[in-house]
């Protein structure tokens, strides 16, 4: 293949492509172009040295497009692998995410985390603990205070009134009630 006929720019969607010479926009003669068509060299290249340059340019873009192919052949074959060993891109990801995850986990980071989280779990729950503890001996002390005793032997007076002499357990009937009966069975 001609050197010059390549599109080595690798975002083309030509690249590799032949391009056929006859369309090239560069045998068009443009006004107001001058002389030759040929870039003139740079300061300090003689046209050997510069000949040697285009020589070697032309074997390196042979190079890279015979690159280009081995490595879409390449990449044809793996594909082709994978699909027989049923290795598809959604079990890759998974499989990368599960090592990721492992690689997480054995992290120095994510121990030193996890020891502090613990470490802050457990004082949380003895403060709590601690905080209920605190609690029920403030109501202990409360119910053993004279204002609350004060107030039980009021709530009682008061449930002896409505319930009268009965002890606890016992049923409370109204005065119009008379015994039970089969018809007058509560529920």
């Amino acid at each position: 293949m001609d050197a010059e006929s390549q599109d080595i720019n690798l975002s083309s969607p030509n690249k590799g492509l032949v391009v056929d010479q006859s369309d090239c926009l560069s045998d068009v003669p443009v006004e107001g172009a001058m002389g030759s068509s040929v870039t003139p060299l740079p300061p300090g290249l003689t046209e050997q040295k510069a000949e040697e340059f285009r020589t070697e340019l032309s074997k390196v873009e042979e190079e890279i497009n015979t690159l280009r192919h081995v490595l879409s052949a390449k990449e044809k074959h793996a594909t082709e692998l994978r699909r027989k060993l049923g290795l598809t891109p959604l079990n890759e990801l998974k499989q990368n995410l599960t090592k990721s995850w492992q690689d997480v986990q054995t992290s120095n980071a994510y121990k030193k985390t996890q020891e502090t989280l613990s470490q802050a779990g457990q004082k949380t729950s003895a403060a709590l603990s601690t905080v209920g503890t605190a609690i029920s001996r403030r109501l202990g002390d409360m119910r053993n205070s004279a204002t609350f005793k004060s107030f039980e032997d009021k709530v009682g007076n008061l449930k002896h009134k409505v319930v009268g002499p009965r002890g606890n357990g016992e049923a409370v009937s109204s005065p119009t009630d008379s015994s039970p009966t089969q018809e007058n069975l509560p529920f």
